[in-house]
C-alpha cells in the first residue's frame, strides 16, 4: 500500500523531492497519469488476492462466481500462481534494492528517504508471500489427503 500511495502522490503533484527528469521517466505529465494509477490498482488487487490464502474464500468459490460457486478451489490453482507471485515479488524486491543502491537518481535526501520508506515493504512481500503460500499448500494438501482416505 505505501508504494501505491507514493505513486498516487506523484501523479497528484504532491512534492516528492524528484527532479523533472524523474517525472519524465514516469511519463508524468502524459501517459503516466493513466499508467501510474493503474499500476497501483493492479498491485493492490494482487495483494488483495493474498488474503484468499488465509480466508475461507480462498478454499471455496464464493457464491457470486457463476458456474463454480460452492465448489472447492483446486489447491494448485491457488498455490502455483501465489508461488509465482512470491518469486516475482522477491526478484522485484532484490532488483529494487540493487538499482536504488546503484542509481544516480535526481532526488533530494528527504525524497529518497520517503521513497525508500514507501518501497521497503515490497522487499519483504515476496518472502512473506512464499511463507503464506507454503502454509496454504500444506494445509490444503493435508486436508485433501485426509478427505480422500
Amino acid at each position: 500500500m505505501p508504494s501505491a500511495l507514493w505513486r498516487l502522490a506523484v501523479v497528484l503533484g504532491v512534492p516528492q523531492g524528484l527532479a523533472e527528469s524523474e517525472y519524465d521517466a514516469m511519463l508524468v505529465p502524459g501517459w503516466g497519469y493513466l499508467v501510474v494509477p493503474m499500476l497501483s490498482v493492479f498491485q493492490e488487487a494482487l495483494a488483495f488476492l493474498t488474503l484468499g490464502l488465509v480466508r475461507p474464500w480462498g478454499e471455496v468459490w464464493p457464491r457470486w462466481v457463476p458456474y463454480v460457486r460452492g465448489r472447492r478451489i483446486p489447491v494448485l490453482a491457488a498455490a502455483v500462481p501465489a508461488a509465482l507471485g512470491a518469486l516475482a515479488c522477491t526478484v522485484y524486491g532484490i532488483l529494487f534494492v540493487w538499482t536504488t543502491l546503484h542509481a544516480d537518481m535526481a532526488i533530494t535526501p528527504w525524497g529518497e528517504w520517503v521513497m525508500t520508506a514507501c518501497y521497503v515493504p515490497i522487499v519483504a512481500w515476496g518472502p512473506l508471500l512464499a511463507i503464506v503460500t507454503t502454509h496454504y499448500y500444506r494445509r490444503r494438501a493435508h486436508a485433501e489427503g485426509s478427505n480422500n482416505s
